[in-house]
């Protein structure tokens, strides 16, 4: 089966699946990384998914997947690799949708920096942004440390990506302050090969 994930290497949510295929050893998947932002969707994007959001996954045998949450669901399957244990799948699930969250107002927050002209920004929009961020940091911090410190899984990849990202887009906004146990888990999270491998490129 050929399978091609279109690709950028500044997008978290492609850095989950990018994670994945490394850690399952699925080595045979092409990654196409394409030139796309919420302005000017690359055309060979728009012609593999109608959505035009990265990650997409084209395969020959169906249509194409996305998002990144099927994408990982399903590479998981692809290599029976256990990253969504059915003994403690809805907890799996919560944590990756937590992740998730935290992504998308980290996401939201750069493009109002990146793509609005500054003298029309949102400073209440990107406050609140952040308060759910912190809100999501702080359950994560309070919640789910035991579950953390277990074996491998999706919930803890989305969340090694999510802090990865604010890392990369808003780190100003210092996320370790007063998180010192998530900051611990993080720092040696972060040092497996398959994220050093994906770490976003500096500029």
């Amino acid at each position: 089966m050929s399978l091609t994930l279109f690709a950028s290497p500044a997008s978290p949510y492609v850095r989950k699946v990018r994670v994945v295929l490394l850690e399952t050893g699925q080595d045979d998947v092409e990654i196409r990384d394409v030139a796309t932002t919420p302005l000017a969707s690359d055309p060979s994007l728009v012609a593999a998914a109608p959505l035009a959001r990265i990650p997409v996954l084209v395969r020959d045998d169906g249509p194409a997947i996305f998002d990144s949450r099927v994408i990982c669901r399903y590479l998981d399957a692809r290599a029976g690799a256990g990253l969504y244990p059915e003994a403690r799948l809805w907890e799996v699930l919560t944590l990756e949708a937590l992740a998730e969250g935290i992504i998308d107002s980290a996401l939201l927050t750069s493009y109002e920096n990146r793509f609005r002209p500054e003298e029309i920004r949102f400073p209440e929009w990107l406050d609140a942004q952040w308060a759910k961020i912190a809100r999501g940091l702080d359950t994560a911090a309070a919640q789910w440390m035991s579950h953390l410190a277990g074996p491998l899984n999706m919930g803890q990849i989305a969340l090694g990506c999510a802090l990865g990202y604010i890392d990369f887009r808003i780190g100003h906004r210092n996320w370790r302050d007063g998180r010192a146990d998530l900051a611990d888990w993080y720092e040696r999270f972060s040092q497996r090969p398959s994220m050093t491998a994906t770490e976003p490129p500096a500029s």
